[in-house]
């Protein structure tokens, strides 16, 4: 392994691709440390907030990766990551030796592994580092940061993943941060449709819901999911701290995952199934909070 140097806020240049819900405040909080940062976005005018904050655009991400020491993306679904490291002009193709690619995007363990040993045969490093905690964990930057990869590599890019979360926890080698984010999406997929079916038994029973919220929220049954969606769905805000198409996309590789492993997760396939549901009424871009709305539907509740 060539020698990495550790990430230094005023001398190591970031590269960034992604800024949705999530990537585009986490990009904000590396600038507000002090790096320096540059950002490949399709269009330009999506990277306007981080342009100016005094990152540069720059236009594929091969020349991203040339102007920079760490280079993160957080971007859609498992070819856009593909296209993003490993395509003709993904960051790879033009990438120093030293150079550390940062995949945050949930996406999965096999392209991990993929891009860990293109990588490598560059004199390059790769990790797998997805998140969890939705929009309000990356404005806040308090998300729990699982990470697959070197250790040596683990260890230099730390410095950017304390700007970015809370929880920051190395897991082992490529493909583990991806399996571990697997681990969470399961624990989503099931909690979800107990929130949501939970919140529409008490509407049906005529409760406050508020008032639910207080007593269930601080019990045994108390969850992230609850606490913090739970109340956007009084509010009736359905719009996505995470995608239901992007959970969905989630939930699809936890299934294929999980049948090599020849393990069987009906409750993971029923969560599934349901989102599916939701997305089929036309509600793929909100939240996954917009479970509650097809279960509604489903039980012809007004």
């Amino acid at each position: 392994m060539v020698h990495l140097s550790k990430a230094t806020p005023g001398k190591t240049t970031i590269g960034w691709m992604g800024t949705g819900v999530m990537g585009r405040w986490m990009c904000e909080h590396l600038i507000k440390k002090g790096f320096k940062a540059a950002v490949f976005t399709r269009t330009k005018e999506k990277a306007a907030p981080l342009l100016e904050q005094g990152a540069t655009w720059v236009a594929d991400p091969a020349e991203l990766a040339a102007q920079s020491n760490i280079v993160f993306a957080i971007v859609g679904f498992p070819p856009d990551v593909r296209e993003v490291f490993l395509g003709p002009k993904g960051a790879l193709a033009g990438a120093k030796p030293g150079t550390i690619l940062v995949d945050m995007t949930t996406s999965q363990p096999s392209l991990a592994r993929e891009i860990a040993a293109a990588a490598k045969e560059k004199k390059c490093e790769a990790l797998d580092a997805p998140v969890s905690g939705g929009d309000v964990g990356a404005k806040n930057a308090a998300l729990s940061i699982m990470v697959g990869g070197e250790k040596e590599a683990f260890e230099a890019v730390t410095p950017c993943f304390e700007a970015m979360g809370k929880a920051i926890v190395y897991q082992g080698p490529a493909g583990s941060g991806q399996h571990t984010k697997m681990v969470n999406q399961v624990l989503i997929g099931g909690n979800m449709v107990g929130v949501c079916e939970a919140l529409l038994y008490g509407f049906k029973a005529g409760l406050n819901l508020e008032t639910v919220l207080q007593s269930v929220g601080g019990g045994a049954a108390a969850s992230w999911s609850l606490n913090n969606l739970g109340p956007r769905i009084l509010k009736g805000d359905f719009e996505p701290g995470f995608f239901v198409e992007h959970f969905l996309k989630d939930l699809a590789i936890v299934l294929e995952e999980s049948r090599a492993m020849g393990l069987c997760l009906p409750g993971l396939a029923l969560a599934e199934q349901l989102y599916r549901s939701v997305k089929a009424h036309g509600m793929g871009r909100k939240g996954t909070q917009a479970l509650y709305l097809a279960l509604k539907k489903i039980s012809n509740v007004e």
